[in-house]
């Protein structure tokens, strides 16, 4: 248990804090150990409802809707400023409710959490349109505006982060929002309305109801106050939320799954592949859209690499996310535990070679599962083709760069790629033909809020990160003066 008061899951709606209506409330898991920590409520449909008229009203009528880029962005340095301040119980937080190795939360989460919120403050101070000139004898100017009430709809495996990369550019460009996190990690979306609300954010700006996504989460893609949809989460999900959002005629951003392919040909530096290799399908326990995990070798270093990777993989250290060595975590959840089973059970029915891993590790009651290799897979293998979203590597060789690029691009999704070579010319020409959102040439994972990233084919469309974020939260109004 952490150190600090959780806050008792109430909804944060119109700057108070409230009961669900119903009175219904869910439990929230410690994955770790399997037990119950707290429970928060459960919004129906009417709870939703209250949450988008506050944001239309804070909107239309509140002190919001007068700010300037210069002060949203002040006060978005101040949400930058109080992350660091409360890092520790953000981080414990985190840990908790996801399952996230403690030294991983504070290195990553709240880093990058701070870093998305300051990005964006910079970015609002700079928000401008620009003059144009036309035929007519006439003033032409353009200015951007904030599309108005933005429902954002965040995962289980990286809260805080995928929420503030939504909350910063909405707010940087003067909308407000509601926010609902997934039902499993709810946690740190309360604690941040308690920090946005102290940073200066006016009452009704930021909403945040928990429920489940059939309840609240249907609600809320369905409601007509709702301007435009933001969404990060399974491929599955995100096709139906982009239906409901084509039925509105609704501006749409989703971020979906992903099952990136890693690619080491044979003149990689070997040591730093290994390290990029291993870091890409285990950071997060595996659970992280942008993951790699398929390893595409070339022919000649394959066994090698993979006689590697059975030395080091088991290496890794596993277990309880609340010691600072923990490098793996428990999954997220016993239905994501059961998920990777499943996939690793199909691989050996196929014939596959488990090179390490393969099973469940007992350990304090928690949803832990081995880093597993396996290898000598078809490529047509549903294991391969689909996303795991665990940490399971699958290792296929190839023969020639344009074998590697067709495996590569043989599934349906786009999100991430990487690359391990030391010619310069064919880390250039491979990224230009890979399809994929990001491309990490020598490393893997190198994020930050000025890189932009997003999905092509299955895993999406838009992009979080960088002004193209901050665009898609805005509207271009032209306006033309006659000087006739």
């Amino acid at each position: 248990m952490t150190t600090f008061e959780i806050e008792p899951g109430r909804l944060f709606v119109g700057g108070q804090w409230r009961e669900a209506a119903d009175g219904a409330r869910t439990e929230v898991v410690d994955p770790s150990r399997g037990t119950v920590v707290t429970t928060v409520a459960e919004a129906s449909a009417a709870d939703v409802d209250a949450a988008v008229r506050a944001a239309r009203e804070a909107f239309d009528n509140g002190p919001w809707a007068a700010t300037t880029g210069r002060e949203r962005g002040r006060i978005l340095n101040r949400v930058a400023q109080l992350i660091r301040e409360n890092a520790d119980e953000i981080a414990q937080l985190e840990s908790l409710d996801v399952g996230k190795p403690i030294s991983l939360c504070h290195a990553v989460d709240v880093t990058n959490a701070a870093n998305d919120y300051e990005y964006f403050a910079a970015l609002a101070f700079s928000l401008d349109g620009a003059t144009r000139e036309t035929a007519h004898n006439a003033l032409a100017y353009t200015k951007r505006e904030a599309v108005g009430v933005v429902a954002a709809i965040t995962p289980f495996n990286f809260p805080l982060i995928l929420a503030g990369s939504k909350l910063g550019p909405a707010l940087a460009a003067g909308n407000t929002v509601v926010h609902k996190p997934a039902d499993e990690t709810p946690l740190s979306a309360l604690y941040m309305a308690r920090l946005l609300q102290e940073a200066g954010v006016p009452d009704g700006v930021v909403n945040v109801v928990t429920g489940t996504g059939p309840v609240a989460g249907e609600a809320l893609l369905r409601h007509n106050g709702v301007d435009k949809i933001a969404f990060t989460g399974s491929t599955a999900i995100g096709r139906h939320v982009a239906s409901a959002a084509g039925e509105a005629l609704k501006p749409v951003t989703m971020e979906l799954g992903g099952n990136a392919a890693h690619i080491v040909f044979e003149d990689a530096d070997v040591e730093k592949a290994v390290g990029a290799v291993i870091k890409g399908f285990v950071f997060n326990t595996g659970q992280f859209c942008m993951g790699g995990p398929r390893l595409l070798v070339a022919r000649p270093v394959y066994e090698t690499l993979i006689g590697i990777l059975a030395d080091a993989v088991p290496g890794v250290p596993v277990g309880d996310p609340r010691q600072p060595e923990t490098v793996v975590g428990p999954m997220a959840g016993e239905k994501h535990l059961r998920k990777v089973e499943e996939y690793v059970a199909l691989a050996r029915k196929e014939g596959a070679r488990i090179v390490c891993g393969g099973e469940r590790l007992d350990l304090d009651g928690g949803y832990y599962y081995k880093p597993t290799v396996i290898a000598d897979l078809a490529n047509d293998s549903r294991v391969v083709q689909e996303e795991i979203f665990g940490p399971v590597l699958t290792v296929q060789p190839f023969d020639s760069e344009d074998e590697a690029v067709q495996l590569a691009n043989s599934t349906p999704y786009g999100l991430a790629s990487g690359v391990q070579t030391t010619n310069l010319a064919r880390a250039h020409r491979v990224a230009n033909r890979l399809q994929a959102g990001i491309v990490w040439i020598n490393d893997w994972a190198m994020l930050d809020p000025a890189i932009p990233f997003g999905g092509v084919k299955d895993s999406g469309f838009g992009r979080e990160y960088g002004p193209e974020a901050l665009a898609s939260y805005t509207r271009v109004k032209s306006v033309v003066v006659s000087l006739d």
